[in-house]
């Protein structure tokens, strides 16, 4: 057996692997695992959203379904498009997994920038002040802050967490 010489450089020593918990079903990664979440995702809130827009505004359910599926169209892209840079982001932390704080940050970054695309948007579909579009949608925000945490924390578990948080 040889020891290293004084002037060898020093080996590098790397950070113990944290791999998360084992998924329930198996590990999804890259646009596979993005396509399914927000599929489900999506699938979910169009039908929470459309329901809660119908019994805020007044209105029917198609009437507030038609505005459920738009703002499914424009939270599919920021979905991918906020996903995409937070886990660019995130790859280039030194904290590996997802814990509480990071979770919340993602729920209200992305929820945060959803606001700004839907208060003008229900106003006008609604025909609605900007302050009642921003109250239909703080009722809106509360669910889906509450939704977007506990469906991220179900799908990791479901197929474990991406290869940026692993």
């Amino acid at each position: 057996m040889s020891c290293p010489s004084p002037t060898s450089p020093p080996t590098p020593s790397l950070p113990p692997q944290h791999p998360g918990p084992r998924p329930w079903l198996f590990a999804l990664q890259g646009w596979r695992r993005r396509v399914l979440f927000v599929s489900l995702y999506e699938a979910i809130a169009i039908a929470f959203s459309s329901w809660g827009l119908a019994q805020m505004s007044g209105d029917g359910l198609a009437h507030a379904g038609v505005m459920g599926l738009a703002a499914s169209a424009i939270a599919i892209v920021w979905n991918l498009v906020f996903n995409a840079l937070f886990e660019r982001w995130e790859a280039r932390q030194t904290v590996r997994g997802r814990g509480f704080a990071r979770r919340a940050a993602h729920a209200i970054g992305f929820e945060g920038g959803l606001l700004l695309y839907f208060v003008p948007l229900f106003a006008w579909w609604f025909d609605v002040s900007l302050w009642q579009s921003l109250v239909m949608d703080l009722g809106l925000l509360v669910f889906f802050l509450i939704y977007t945490f506990v469906f991220n924390w179900c799908f990791d578990r479901v197929f474990g967490l991406p290869g940026s948080a692993a």
